[in-house]
């Protein structure tokens, strides 16, 4: 993957002030991503001074230079929900039955939990309600029912690090038959203990190729010396049924080595959360010469975006594996 070169293309200098709840913000990562028609638009993830998280949109005519707008996304409907939600964050967006579906992660009492939303303009947006029951981060859509059935992949946080957070070995792939109610289906992948990729994952949500679903996830080496280092890489689902996994890359397509990928609140992260490829085909593949934009959280601190195409992943996801 090539970095841009306007790296970091957000920092938290470009986040206005939204008085009272947002003034002089401490950053903005980890984005979702989409293009809608001609123009681009990112769902960031912005911390405030009192590390409260808000949801702001971004817009962009070319997907490089985005202008974030001066006010923080409300999510309608989610006052209903009776539990206290301390924080929003880490939005994946999917076109989905005629709109963007967006799933969130939501830190809860004792957990974090899935949550559903979805807007048709990037202006209104409807909670639709908390779509899991466990301890349980990174879900994304599949953008099409498979065996007419909703499919997500989501991270169970089995695993207790170092100082009480909770994290994940293990992509699991689930399914509903309406979108709030889901079940597991299998787990697809897990850590490779010693390599690049001990915890992990997802990322974007997956892109559609005739070869199956192409799906980019963050991985995380949690063996040097307790310095965690998170990176990126690529896996290939079979197009009929997802649970089947093709090929997952031996290497990973993108690790920390800018500074400021290296420096920031979180150290040593490039974390992919936003995807946008540029062409398809009338049944939605995307064609393998297409590039493909990944945006990504570096250092929980600023958005970074790096290009790369449909071929060149596919070519990493069929890499000879490892162990």
């Amino acid at each position: 993957m090539r970095r841009h070169p306007k790296n970091p293309i957000l920092t938290r200098a470009d986040i206005p002030d939204v008085p009272p709840r947002l003034v002089d913000a401490t950053s903005v990562f980890n984005p979702g991503a989409i293009k809608a028609g001609e123009g681009y638009h990112l769902l960031l993830r912005v911390q405030a001074r009192s590390r409260e998280t808000h949801l702001m949109i971004a817009d962009s005519p070319d997907g490089v230079a985005f202008r974030v707008r001066p006010e923080i996304v409300e999510l309608r409907g989610i006052e209903r929900v009776r539990e206290r939600i301390y924080h929003v964050y880490d939005a994946r967006i999917t076109p989905l039955d005629g709109a963007f579906q967006i799933m969130v992660a939501l830190d809860m009492d004792g957990a974090c939990r899935l949550g559903l939303a979805r807007t048709r303009d990037f202006r209104a947006f409807e909670f639709l309600g908390i779509v899991s029951d466990e301890d349980v981060r990174n879900g994304v859509l599949f953008p099409e029912k498979v065996g007419g059935r909703y499919l997500r992949m989501d991270r169970p946080n089995k695993t207790r690090l170092e100082g009480g957070s909770t994290s994940g070995r293990a992509i699991w792939l689930s399914e509903s038959d309406d979108l709030l109610h889901w079940k597991p289906v299998a787990p697809l992948v897990s850590g490779r203990f010693h390599y690049w990729d001990e915890l992990l994952g997802s990322g974007p949500p997956p892109v559609k190729t005739k070869e199956g679903w192409l799906h980019v996830y963050h991985g995380v080496a949690t063996h040097f010396a307790g310095v965690n280092i998170y990176q990126a890489g690529v896996m290939l689902l079979d197009l009929a049924d997802p649970s089947r996994v093709l090929g997952r890359c031996r290497s990973n397509i993108l690790e920390p080595r800018e500074s400021y990928e290296l420096t920031g609140q979180v150290p040593n992260v490039v974390f992919p959360s936003g995807i946008v490829v540029e062409n398809r085909d009338k049944d939605g593949c995307a064609f393998p010469d297409s590039e493909v934009k990944i945006y990504y959280g570096a250092a929980d601190t600023a958005v970074g975006l790096a290009t790369t195409t449909v071929a060149e992943l596919l070519a990493a996801a069929h890499e000879e594996g490892l162990g």
